[in-house]
């Protein structure tokens, strides 16, 4: 399970703690903000898509959603998301855990702006009922990102 996979990875630096686990589910950012008790806008969600027809990770707030127009801006491409069945085998989570912890070699990972209204956000962290807590300042420690991107629009 990719769960185990990040704690594998928090452990290793040791910080075991930063991985919660819940009863509940979080496989929406909206499930996952009444699990934490916060506002949509801090759970950062790990979107999938294809550029240049290779996986590629956005981390963006929860309550936003992709603007083809900024992303083609962006990457010089139409966003296509990776389908729900190949997703777990090409970024090593599967569809409700993905996360920027822990991910197959070679995907990037690009942190969106709408992170940046936040000083406070959690990421999923491989599987449909976990997070981790991060603040905006302490989250390059942990993601290694490609860079920063502005691809976002409010839902």
């Amino acid at each position: 399970m990719s769960i185990e996979k990040v704690k594998a990875y928090f452990a290793a630096i040791g910080e075991p703690e930063r991985v919660i686990e819940f009863e509940q589910s979080t496989f929406t950012s909206e499930l996952a903000a009444q699990a934490l008790g916060c506002e949509v806008g801090r759970i950062a969600k790990t979107i999938s898509v294809f550029v240049d027809k290779k996986p590629v990770l956005i981390l963006m707030s929860g309550d936003m959603k992709i603007d083809n127009k900024k992303f083609k801006a962006q990457f010089h491409c139409r966003p296509n998301m990776i389908p729900v069945d190949e997703v777990e085998a090409l970024i090593g989570h599967a569809v409700g855990g993905v996360c920027p912890f822990a991910v197959n070699a070679g995907v990037p990972i690009y942190l969106d702006a709408s992170l940046e209204r936040f000083d406070v956000i959690y990421p999923a962290a491989g599987n449909d009922k976990s997070c981790a807590r991060f603040t905006l300042d302490e989250l390059p420690r942990y993601v290694k990102s490609a860079g920063r991107v502005d691809v976002g629009r409010l839902k």
